[in-house]
């Protein structure tokens, strides 16, 4: 079967893509989606779980944006300048994985106090829960499009990697 650039990125070099591009930035996404949800509860802003919450944001952002511009210059821009992406599956699924740095960095811009300096805690769980929410849609869109044969939608270059 074919495979996008997506799924052999973590095929390769196993275990540790596995671990570098999805263990990593998913496990701090889901402890801080798990923590989020015990503070929308309970309205503490303060205590462990909100020590965590912004411990995860605040290295996840930094994290995903180092894994973010490590894939842009050695992935996306030679894909793309040589031709090799494997049809529009390939960059969607791609494209939205590398799109999870929009709001994983904005997680950690208001944990760091760059942005919403001024906003009440209120309006920052707001904002917080909004990107929490964005990066498990646009995550789930690269997975499921990065499980898909690039063939179906086209691609019918055969590139066979494991």
């Amino acid at each position: 079967m074919n495979m996008t650039h997506y799924m052999e990125l973590l095929a390769v070099n196993q275990p540790w893509n596995l671990i570098l591009f999805m263990a990593i930035p998913v496990a701090l996404a889901e402890t801080i989606a798990i923590t989020e949800l015990a503070i929308l509860f309970t309205r503490r802003f303060d205590g462990m779980i909100r020590k965590i919450n912004k411990i995860c944001s605040i290295i996840v952002g930094v994290y995903f944006l180092g894994i973010f511009i490590y894939l842009l210059v050695s992935a996306v821009i030679p894909f793309t300048l040589n031709g090799e992406w494997r049809g529009w599956i390939d960059i969607i699924a791609v494209g939205f994985y590398l799109m999870g740095v929009i709001p994983l960095l904005g997680l950690s811009l208001i944990d760091l106090g760059i942005i919403g300096r001024r906003w009440s805690e209120e309006q920052k769980l707001k904002y917080h829960s909004t990107f929490v929410g964005i990066f498990l849609v646009v995550a789930h869109i690269a997975m499921i499009f990065g499980m898909l044969d690039p063939s179906i939608g086209g691609d019918h270059s055969h590139h066979m990697h494991m």
